[in-house]
């Protein structure tokens, strides 16, 4: 494992009129699916990349399920606004019934394909879950209650939340968000990052934007800056030796925790989620180091793919 240490004094300056807010494009999923079927190739991980690949393209399909979900009017905007909250909180939005909908698809199409037996035999428990045993699946999920959740169902659940979620951030357009006074949390559901993606190209060139695990929006955070407790000393980045160059872990000292963050100037067809999941051996030696991982991918709850 290589690492370099930042000091301060060389964040990027302040840019007049950047873009703050990126919400997701709506085939997100479908790009999604192609990295991972790209990063899958000789990967040690190769079968489980594979298989959230299927997943991802599940989810493209489904989004066209996802119509007249009722969203928030402009009064809640507004006081959303004013209070500092996310408009689409994961925990405070009433969530229509169209999500299951949504996951039902999900699961009928995966069980389609070929799948491993321990992902056939959840999809089959899952399809046997009354509604309100779903929803309570959900709820535990959203709340970060792992202990009391079947870990196995966690991918097929959380796949089908991001659809919904997605379409809803889509729906209402950026202008209905404004950055959170806790500037780590998502300004659409105020769910935690997955990692962060140093852009290029325009406006974005060279900057960092954290990428919402839930509805997949992206926000801008000041780079060489911890986005968890603020500080900007004693930052370090690490990589694997001969690893890919494009994703490193961003370490801060202060609150000894990390947070994964991809170069697209070193590979343009990076992807939050399937680069992290891909990345996982970093993670491995960040934790034999005793530094604890910040944010969530919901494709690696359990501590192993």
């Amino acid at each position: 494992m290589t690492a370099s240490i930042i000091q301060p004094g060389t964040l990027e300056p302040p840019a007049g009129g950047l873009p703050e807010l990126r919400l997701p494009e709506r085939h997100l999923f479908e790009t999604r699916a192609a990295r991972l079927e790209a990063l899958a190739s000789g990967h040690a991980l190769g079968d489980y990349l594979r298989f959230l690949a299927s997943v991802a393209r599940a989810q493209h399909a489904a989004l066209a399920l996802v119509r007249g979900v009722l969203l928030p009017d402009a009064e809640c905007l507004a006081q959303c606004r004013e209070h500092g909250m996310p408009p689409l909180g994961a925990q405070g939005h009433t969530r229509s019934p169209l999500w299951r909908t949504v996951l039902r698809q999900l699961l009928t199409e995966l069980a389609a394909g070929t799948l491993p037996a321990a992902a056939r035999e959840t999809i089959e428990r899952l399809q046997q879950l009354d509604d309100a045993s779903v929803e309570r699946l959900a709820d535990r999920l959203l709340a970060g209650d792992f202990a009391g959740l079947d870990r196995a169902s966690a991918p097929f659940i959380a796949a089908a939340l991001q659809v919904y979620w997605l379409h809803m951030a889509t729906s209402l357009g950026s202008a209905a968000f404004a950055p959170l006074p806790t500037p780590h949390l998502c300004p659409v559901c105020g769910s935690e990052p997955v990692a962060s993606v140093v852009r290029i190209g325009g406006t974005e060139q060279g900057l960092r934007y954290l990428q919402c695990s839930l509805c997949s929006t992206e926000w801008h955070v000041v780079r060489i800056k911890c986005a968890f407790c603020d500080t900007t000393k004693d930052i370090s980045y690490y990589g694997i030796e001969g690893g890919n160059a494009a994703v490193k872990a961003e370490r801060c000292d202060h609150c000894d925790s990390y947070l994964k963050i991809l170069y697209m100037e070193k590979d343009p067809g990076v992807d939050a989620v399937a680069d992290d999941v891909a990345s996982v051996a970093l993670d491995v030696l960040m934790a034999e180091s005793g530094v604890a991982r910040g944010g969530l991918n919901y494709f690696l709850i359990g501590g192993d793919a």
